[in-house]
């Protein structure tokens, strides 16, 4: 932002990367997952579970989560293609850049949440 004397000066510490940024909003997302995962699920395995369990698996599933879209970025930016080519028109294109900016980070939160989670309980 700048002040007053046209000095461009940010609120961050020089240090801070976009890894951090992405790891706290894929933290929270993996935070969401796993709150659904527990809540919703009504075997007997997790109605029996205590609190102090399904705590442990919140921890677990957000660190899975967190590694999970750490990876899943990793993979992205190996595999991406430097153009796209698509025959299904506009929209086709937009499926697939939409994929290819958030795709392989959410089937890795997803997966390293679910198994984060499940490993505990």
């Amino acid at each position: 932002m700048e002040n007053f004397e046209g000095h461009n000066h940010s609120e961050e510490p020089e240090g801070t990367s976009g890894v951090y940024k992405s790891a706290i909003g894929w933290g929270i997302v993996s935070l969401v997952i796993v709150f659904v995962l527990l809540s919703n699920n009504r075997t007997p395995e997790i109605a029996a579970a205590g609190m102090g369990l399904k705590l442990l698996a919140t921890i677990t599933g957000l660190i899975g989560g967190i590694t999970g879209a750490m990876l899943g970025d990793a993979i992205r930016r190996f595999a991406r293609p430097d153009m796209m080519f698509t025959s299904g028109g506009f929209g086709a294109l937009l499926k697939t850049k939409l994929f290819w900016m958030i795709g392989p980070q959410s089937i890795g939160v997803f997966l390293g949440t679910a198994l984060g989670a499940g490993l505990v309980l």
